[in-house]
């Protein structure tokens, strides 16, 4: 099966799509999007989290086929060419990546919390990352980086 889908703002076309493929996978083996991480491939971890028509969704559960003439924002697609996006800067600046496998889901996960909330109190920033697991960090750099990437966010602000 053929999909086309727009990733990252381009248009991709992907050929020989099964069935079952997720769009984890299409992502990362068939466009050379690594960013999203395979960890779980049940959902629970968060760390294949990416944007579907501006949703955060983890990818392992989308069939590849269900993402047809829909829009996708990976990780990668944050950042603006080679500049990091604020909370990606942020998670660098604050030590919030070690392994970097949980990463790029906490990293969209974070910017969909701060596109609707600007200014997330602890606990609204727990309960938006609860989906988010991270074996490394024990959490407190990762909500350091979530705070300055607020604040940098909020100092951008008009």
């Amino acid at each position: 099966m053929r999909i086309t889908l727009t990733v990252n703002g381009a248009r991709h076309d992907v050929d020989d799509v099964w069935e079952g493929e997720s769009l984890l996978y299409a992502l990362r083996e068939r466009m050379g999007l690594p960013g999203s991480k395979n960890a779980c491939e049940q959902g629970e971890c968060g760390s294949c989290t990416v944007y579907l028509d501006g949703l955060p969704v983890c990818s392992c559960l989308v069939a590849a086929g269900q993402a047809q003439g829909r829009e996708v924002t990976t990780v990668e697609g944050l950042a603006d060419g080679e500049r990091l996006h604020p909370v990606q800067q942020a998670f660098v600046e604050c030590g919030a990546v070690q392994c970097g496998f949980c990463t790029p889901g906490l990293i969209v996960s974070t910017h969909d919390l701060l596109e609707h909330n600007a200014r997330p109190s602890d606990p609204e920033i727990r309960e938006a990352l609860a989906g988010n697991l991270c074996r490394c960090t024990g959490y407190e750099k990762i909500l350091d980086a979530v705070r300055t990437a607020a604040r940098t966010l909020s100092a951008e602000q008009p």
